[in-house]
């Protein structure tokens, strides 16, 4: 299957092979420029006949984001494939760079930039305060060394980085010495899909461009983040509309383009945008403290499939299975146990992991909140107070177990207690050996891998997986979730087909 290829839209952070953010590299900038309250465009009913009276009043309030970044500030290659492996193409030769460079507008004959040299890229951001505050992408002005806007009537600004948010792709500029520039809000409620959509920004330096389109979906998640929750649409946005806004038709911004989906690097009618709601939390923080504090709720989770579902006997595949709690953390205090799916915070329901990692990040550390649990079959109500997010913490999972007797529930494993095998501890039974061919080997699992349970119930030997799978296929189940433990990663829970030998 040929990967996808996402593309952010803007500066040298967004020379990823594998994601085109709104930032355009180049010698020579347009000038652009700024005016004074704009977002009070009245909303067209229907098929609007134009947006020309929308574009005049938001314009003034966009502007082209220029930045100067120290290319000895950057120790990664400047061009890579995200989608392949780390070390499988750990970097480009010069003949294989030059038409990147040349394509992204790098200064000299097309060659690496030489240690120290300074190389200018450009973006998009707009204003949200009379007194000079503008909104960006962080991968627009990472790194920067120095930043000016220009606004739409060609005015250039020094601007000073406020704050940035990597975890979504949002910074905070601020221009200083005016009080009177146009600027625009954020909109209260979510785009639908459907929703006319106007797009403002500097594709390629060509400052001050506008394009039109629908909202196409909402809640995509395109592998950039933790946090993904874009905003997809189809107005054109290409290289250099990082960091622009989205508008809908009453002058509000419904989205920051940030990211397009891009075969050749160009557009083809899909746009991500990060949604005002997200946009409007973070850049209230960066603004009161320049950084971002969020709620830590101090779980591994992973998704709930359809065949974990089916081993824990559940009628949905909905919310947020619980690997483990960490040490200390505000869930293990709370009593949230390996093996509990979370499925609303608040009262609000949780779709999947990602969901619950959202909605927690975007709790202020000290939260009180109530998690509606799944406990071993039983459904029970736990409050507790959120932490401050000390690193990122939410991961995913994947694999499987068994041993093969003719007519008998097989996994297509080898296993021997763990206490009796090295390091592995004294818990459990370790993987000895994969059948190439059987459920286990499908799912990933490799000797040395620890099973910790099978079917909720600890396991210490052979016989006891047999049991529990034995006792999983009486009753019907035709995939058994066991909790596994690898060498490099935490225990995490693995649903494996029940095969028969």
């Amino acid at each position: 299957m040929r990967p996808r290829r996402f593309a952010l839209l803007a500066s040298a952070a967004a020379l990823s092979a594998a994601l085109v953010t709104g930032g355009y590299m180049t010698h020579e900038f347009p000038s652009f420029a700024s005016p004074a309250l704009a977002a009070e465009a009245a909303a067209p009913t229907g098929m609007p006949s134009g947006f020309g009276d929308l574009v005049s009043k938001v314009k003034p309030a966009v502007i082209s984001v220029r930045v100067k970044i120290d290319e000895d500030s950057r120790t990664t290659p400047l061009i890579r494939n995200d989608d392949s492996d780390d070390n499988a193409n750990p970097g480009m030769g010069d003949d294989q760079l030059r038409p990147f460079l040349k394509q992204f507008g790098f200064r000299g004959e097309g060659a690496m930039p030489k240690r120290h040299e300074m190389i200018t890229g450009e973006g998009s951001g707009f204003f949200i305060s009379p007194d000079g505050y503008a909104v960006t992408n962080y991968h627009v002005v990472d790194h920067a060394k120095s930043v000016q806007v220009t606004t739409d009537d060609g005015a250039v600004h020094t601007a000073k980085v406020v704050g940035t948010d990597k975890k979504t792709d949002l910074a905070l500029i601020k221009v200083d010495g005016k009080s009177d520039f146009t600027y625009v809000k954020f909109a209260d409620q979510p785009a639908r899909v459907g929703d006319w959509v106007v797009a403002v920004g500097n594709p390629f330096g060509l400052g001050g461009t506008v394009t039109a389109g629908i909202v196409s979906a909402r809640g995509r998640d395109i592998g950039s983040g933790p946090y993904d929750d874009y905003v997809q649409i189809d107005a054109p946005i290409n290289k250099g509309n990082s960091g622009g806004p989205a508008f809908d038709t009453s002058g509000n911004v419904i989205g920051v383009n940030t990211a397009i989906y891009s075969p050749s690097g160009g557009s083809v009618g899909i746009g991500f945008d990060i949604p005002a709601a997200t946009a409007k939390l973070v850049i209230a923080q960066l603004k009161d403290k320049g950084v971002v504090t969020r709620g830590w709720l101090g779980v591994q989770v992973q998704p709930v499939t359809a065949e974990i579902a089916d081993s824990m006997g559940l009628k949905q595949a909905r919310g947020a299975l619980v690997d483990s709690p960490q040490d200390g953390s505000p869930a293990a205090k709370a009593g949230i146990a390996a093996g509990d799916v979370i499925t609303a915070v608040n009262g609000a329901e949780i779709k999947d992991s990602r969901a619950l990692a959202r909605t927690i990040s975007m709790m202020a550390p000290g939260s009180a909140v109530k998690l509606d649990v799944l406990h071993k079959g039983d459904s029970k109500t736990v409050t507790l107070s959120l932490a401050e997010m000390p690193n990122e913490s939410a991961k995913v999972a994947d694999s499987g177990d068994a041993g093969r007797e003719s007519g008998r529930p097989y996994l297509g494993l080898r296993v021997a207690p763990a206490s009796e095998v090295g390091d592995s501890g004294q818990k459990g039974v370790v993987v000895t050996g994969v059948d190439p061919e059987g459920p286990a080997a499908d799912r990933g699992l490799r000797s040395g891998d620890v099973i910790l349970d099978v079917g909720g119930k600890p396991v210490a030997n052979s016989g006891d997986v047999r049991d529990a799978l034995k006792q999983a296929s009486e009753h019907g189940k035709k995939t058994v979730l066991m909790r596994v433990k690898t060498a490099d990663s935490a225990a995490r829970f693995v649903a494996v087909p029940i095969a028969k030998g």
